[in-house]
């Protein structure tokens, strides 16, 4: 059935689409916002190290955009960055109004230190429980204004509608009933893909539907080679990838190898202050050179007080695998983490697609350059965010500017042998990690490109009227990573390959991805 729909259609319930959600409503706008899980369920409520601003006497602006340049290995946009920094501040006290109870000393918000960072401006809550706090307090207020959300609703596909704005294909996960929704505005705040890798910090549903979705639909892509590994999970065998938060090495925990030596320093002066794309490859090569699976974190020298007040869910998840982690080694690893890149925006929010906006981690700003500093993201979300909806109250033409490079990507040919949909989402995050992961080289690269295809085209439906399904969709995405680090001949940020181990100056633009038209 064909549904007309007033106000924009809001697509995920992370800290994105949550404050779009609240923000709309807020200035007269009547939005939908529609998940294809529970309210609750997104990256933001795992997010524990917190979230950044300048607020304190002793930071600035000016030091908070000058550390997230230096975190984007020249690949920052600058324009974007300088929106990021600047009006941070604001979108702070509007998670103070909407009721976030940000922890404090003394009567002022407290700050945190994390990599990379030069000053201590990561504002927390709860310890460790900052996405957790934020959403719990986000959703609770957008129930209490009233506005209209569906759960486990799944976005299917995007099209042009026949008024000339967009239309959206919705289904419920129940198998109820296709709906076409038709209206000016669509907000993608789908989120990322780290969980198309075998080893995640992310929850299961991080499968990055919405850049493949928009991808169909004709919308640019860019950036998608940079994704950021988080250098410390939780590691026992058949336990979940636990993240274990990069405060907890600013709090004072060093990372140190089976035989309890500290090892950070031979790879990088800031050890474990360093960027998290160096600090990930060198405990990589570390487990390498020692023939393990794995590393320690050792926070024994914080004093145990402070340790359990700081990071209560982190004791928490520990104490269930008899770790007391003010007297023993956490074990870690690295593992899949954050998509730098998505669905090319400008500074509005607006995607090459008329119709479509995007925010949060779906979207590509360029802020974030080819390596996130840490705590930018949920930030990230909260200041676009608020562009988005500033911009849907007196929308106009627009969108991303032209592209530095293009790489345009052909369907691949529908196979008569389908797959089931587990058999593909198994093989998919297999060939990601073993081919596109922490280091890369040509051909595996290549390898995991032809693999990804072949998968992309045992899954995407065979009638082209019928609808993609998860598979489908984790196979266009992977396969586009795959592609777009193949492409980058050159080592930048987060995308290292060991065939091309240094930066190239030719290599400072951003590669975007769009979809070949066939006649």
């Amino acid at each position: 059935m064909t549904s007309p729909h007033a106000g924009p259609l809001i697509v995920g319930s992370g800290i994105a689409g949550l404050y779009v959600a609240l923000r709309c409503r807020e200035l007269g706008l009547r939005p939908t916002l529609v998940t294809k899980s529970r309210l609750e369920e997104s990256n933001t409520r795992y997010a524990q190290g917190g979230i950044a601003a300048a607020i304190s006497p002793d930071d600035s602006v000016q030091l908070h955009l000058a550390d997230t340049n230096r975190a984007g290995y020249g690949l920052v946009d600058r324009s974007a960055a300088k929106i990021l920094t600047s009006e941070a501040p604001a979108r702070i006290a509007d998670l103070v109004r909407y009721g976030v109870p940000f922890d404090t000393v003394e009567g002022r918000i407290a700050v945190g230190r994390e990599a990379a960072h030069s000053r201590a401006r990561i504002l927390h809550a709860g310890g460790d429980a900052t996405g957790l706090s934020i959403e719990e307090t986000l959703r609770r207020r957008a129930l209490a204004e009233g506005i209209e959300t569906r759960e486990r609703t799944v976005l299917r596909r995007l099209g042009r509608g026949r008024d000339g704005g967009i239309e959206a294909t919705l289904t419920r996960d129940d198998g109820g009933e296709r709906e076409e929704v038709e209206g000016r505005f669509v907000v993608l705040a789908t989120g990322g893909a780290g969980s198309l890798f075998r080893h995640s910090s992310n929850p299961s549903i991080a499968t990055g539907d919405g850049v493949a979705i928009a991808f169909r639909a004709g919308a640019r892509l860019s950036d998608m080679e940079f994704i950021q590994f988080h250098p410390t999970t939780f590691f026992r065998p058949g336990a979940p990838r636990f993240l274990i938060t990069e405060a907890i090495r600013g709090e004072g925990a060093l990372v140190v190898n089976e035989e309890g030596e500290r090892f950070l320093p031979r790879y990088h002066p800031d050890a474990e202050l360093a960027p998290r794309d160096v600090v990930t490859r060198a405990i990589r090569a570390e487990m390498v050179r020692t023939h393990s699976d794995h590393v320690y974190l050792d926070a024994t020298r914080i004093p145990r007080d402070q340790l359990y007040t700081r990071f209560p869910t982190i004791c928490r998840f520990l104490s269930g695998y008899a770790l007391d982690p003010s007297r023993d080694r956490i074990p870690v690893t690295p593992a899949a983490h954050y998509m730098i890149g998505g669905v090319t925006t400008d500074l509005e929010g607006r995607t090459s697609l008329p119709g479509l906006w995007a925010c949060g981690e779906v979207a590509s700003t360029g802020v974030h350059g080819a390596n996130r500093l840490a705590s930018n993201s949920l930030l990230e979300g909260l200041v676009f965010g608020e562009r988005v909806v500033r911009h849907l109250l007196h929308p106009g033409g627009g969108g991303p500017g032209p592209p530095d490079r293009v790489l345009r990507v052909r369907d691949p040919p529908r196979s008569s042998r389908s797959a089931n949909e587990r058999e593909a989402a198994d093989a998919v995050r297999r060939i990601l990690w073993d081919g596109v992961g922490i280091v890369r080289e040509s051909r595996g690269l290549r390898a995991a490109v032809v693999a990804l295809d072949q998968w992309r085209g045992r899954t995407e439906p065979r009638d082209r009227s019928a609808l993609p399904g998860p598979a489908a969709n984790a196979s266009l995405t992977a396969g586009l990573i795959a592609r777009a680090a193949l492409a980058r001949e050159e080592s930048r940020g987060a995308h290292y390959r060991s065939d091309f181990p240094h930066s190239v100056p030719a290599w400072r633009l951003h590669l975007s991805l769009e979809r070949a038209t066939t006649r």
